[in-house]
């Protein structure tokens, strides 16, 4: 239904929306400088294609930059055309999803260009936590373009063409593109976290409807639901055995064993995604200390401590998650912080942002212990003390301020105990789940393989869940 001549910014969005349902909007615009012969330049559409259609019959909105139209610059007409989708896209609800391939700011149009695209900045930022914003880049992304997927909720990039960067590899002190690709899909999805998923063209239109069919349309939108068969009470058999690698736990616990890791290249110490429940669409944080491979094979040992990217990667997923009014499963396996020198710089920090954002999220929140929970790391991985509203362990759950060894060490020092008892005691009365479970700090202990009915019922239990908090215009952490 698109007005365009088939150019490679209307193929992608035909390649990613419903057979047919797109609607194109502003076809018939074109630059309106005339500055440095600009009139005498064919600009279709302005560089850039936009309209809404749908995505498994879902409503979303689209804009798609056309490189072949000077470069894809972005110019006055272009960027009004963008923040035209988003006035549509906040009035109906409905998510946005942007297609990069651009080239920068269109020098020819100065200022014009420049406040128009600051304004694309305010209208991303007015729709942070209304409406989900989805960016894929398949061309250049470079300059303060970069700033558009930082803005957005979740980003694509694909693998052989695309460039992300403020600024080029090149123009970086000591370092050259052939050194280091800063620009590069594998930098900024393990290195920056700011590519979320990687991968083919078709792989990102797939991966895009995929995730979409995951998050409601816009905040008030309660409808992340999806029909599932798979039975509530399904027995998960050696899911202890997956406590390593929680990627593959959570999606042995999810619906139709279908689970979408977010993030999944940068700091893997933390797993995050989205898995659904009975139906429910629930975000998942969990620690992670092994890696394998999709042949089964172990790939990293990542040890159990919380680490700098890590936290912050888990902050900003619950944020979102809060803003959206999705529920939250957390895995926890954590004996305490990273210790180096490089993280001394800012695990403060990033712990107390992660801390933030549990603390401060209203929705449903369970939590299950695993393994290990020691000392403040445990606090900060959404501990009942945060608010966690339902907490659960496996019977070998460990829960304490640390290993009972070494307490045993502190506490005995410079004495003639036994400090092989003294620790066995210790265990006993200060570390067990079970000793955790006696004082309130674990509502109940389960039997790992029935871990998806006991969570399942736990977020049933807290569907029409409402909590208060004091009236404020924002936190500031």
């Amino acid at each position: 239904m698109s007005n365009t001549a088939q150019s490679l910014a209307s193929k992608r969005i035909a390649s990613l929306l419903d057979e047919n349902s797109f609607v194109e909007i502003g076809g018939c615009v074109t630059a309106r400088s005339t500055d440095f012969n600009m009139q005498e330049t064919e600009t279709p559409s302005d560089g850039v294609v936009t309209g809404y259609g749908l995505i498994d019959g879902k409503l979303v909105y689209v804009y798609s930059q056309d490189s072949a139209v000077l470069g894809g610059t972005i110019g006055e007409m272009h960027a009004r055309k963008i923040t035209g989708i988003y006035d549509l896209a906040m009035k109906m609800g409905a998510p946005v999803i942007g297609m990069i391939d651009c080239a920068g700011l269109r020098l020819q149009e100065g200022t014009d260009a420049l406040n128009a695209f600051g304004q694309v900045y305010l209208k991303q930022t007015m729709a942070s936590g209304v409406i989900p914003q989805i960016t894929a880049v398949f061309g250049k992304c470079g300059g303060g373009l970069a700033v558009v997927p930082g803005l957005t909720d979740f980003t694509f990039m694909e693998t052989a063409n695309a460039k992300l960067f403020v600024n080029s590899p090149n123009a970086l002190d000591g370092n050259r593109a052939e050194l280091n690709d800063t620009a590069s899909a594998a930098f900024q999805s393990a290195e920056a976290g700011l590519a979320d998923f990687t991968g083919t063209e078709e792989e990102i239109y797939a991966g895009v409807r995929q995730l979409v069919s995951f998050l409601p349309s816009n905040n008030e939108d309660n409808a992340s639901y999806a029909d599932s068969e798979d039975d509530l009470n399904r027995v998960c058999a050696d899911l202890a055995n997956a406590a390593g690698d929680t990627s593959i736990l959570l999606a042995q616990i999810a619906d139709d064993q279908e689970f979408v890791e977010v993030g999944a290249a940068y700091a893997q110490d933390m797993v995050t995604g989205f898995l659904r429940l009975n139906g429910q669409t629930v975000g998942a944080v969990a620690n992670r200390s092994e890696v394998y491979d999709a042949e089964g094979n172990k790939s990293a040992d990542l040890g159990t401590t919380l680490t700098v990217n890590g936290c912050r990667k888990a902050a900003d997923f619950v944020k979102f998650c809060d803003a959206f009014d999705i529920p939250v499963l957390t895995l926890t396996n954590v004996t305490g912080f990273k210790a180096d020198l490089e993280s001394e710089k800012n695990i403060a920090k990033a712990a107390a942002a992660l801390t933030f954002a549990f603390a401060d999220a209203t929705v449903a929140k369970v939590n299950v212990v695993i393994g290990k929970a020691f000392g403040n790391a445990y606090n900060v991985m959404n501990s009942k003390a945060l608010g966690a509203d339902m907490t659960f362990a496996w019977p070998q759950a460990q829960i304490g301020m640390m290993d009972a060894n070494l307490a045993a060490q502190i506490m005995y020092a410079g004495t003639d105990a036994n400090l092989g008892e003294k620790a066995a005691e210790y265990a006993s009365l200060q570390e067990s789940a079970m000793a955790a479970a006696k004082r309130g700090y674990v509502d109940t202990i389960i039997e790992p393989e029935d871990t998806r009915k006991y969570v399942i019922g736990a977020f049933e239990m807290l569907y029409t869940k409402r909590e208060d908090r004091p009236v404020k215009k924002h936190g500031s952490v």
